[in-house]
């Protein structure tokens, strides 16, 4: 873990102002993509929420969405059933069952992805291949430190107030 900064920093600040110029530029309305390649927005927001290679707890899924586990439940079996996510058990508790989506599902989700494909093609193709390399090193990381942030705080989604 690196060195905690205030949230007044001068790179917090950096990442807030390109973060929604990014998202401007290559965000698609989420429900209508999903719905048009087959996921509901229930199906959408828990495969967005899953990796191929680093599994995430059933648990913590459920606590960062702020859905109930059987709620949580619910959506894994019709995704496994669609052959779209899947569940395991490792080490020694039983009950321990870890997600990660499928090639199946990473289709789905590129196809109903909130991010247009062309667009982040077009986004890539304007800097150069060494800033590209460095750019998505840079956003995988910081996918990593999000899933790790979720796993240490559990919900990650401010509670509205009324």
């Amino acid at each position: 873990m690196g060195v905690p900064l205030a949230p007044d920093h001068p790179l917090v600040r950096r990442v807030q102002r390109a973060y929604p110029q990014i998202f401007l530029a290559c965000h698609v309305h989420h429900t209508t993509s999903a719905r048009a390649h087959g996921l509901t927005q229930r199906d959408a927001d828990v495969l967005a929420h899953l990796d191929q290679h680093s599994p995430v707890t059933a648990g913590e899924l459920a606590r960062h969405l702020g859905v109930a586990p059987s709620t949580l439940s619910e959506a894994i079996d019709g995704l496994e059933a669609r052959g779209l996510a899947v569940r395991s058990r490792r080490g020694p508790d039983r009950r321990r069952v870890e997600l990660r989506i499928t090639p199946t599902g990473i289709a789905a989700m590129q196809a109903g992805s909130v991010l247009d494909s062309g667009r982040v093609a077009a986004l890539l193709a304007a800097v150069s291949p060494g800033e590209r390399a460095a750019a998505v090193r840079g956003l995988e990381r910081f996918a990593t430190a999000a899933r790790v942030l979720v796993v240490s705080k559990g919900r990650t989604r401010p509670r509205r107030t009324r």
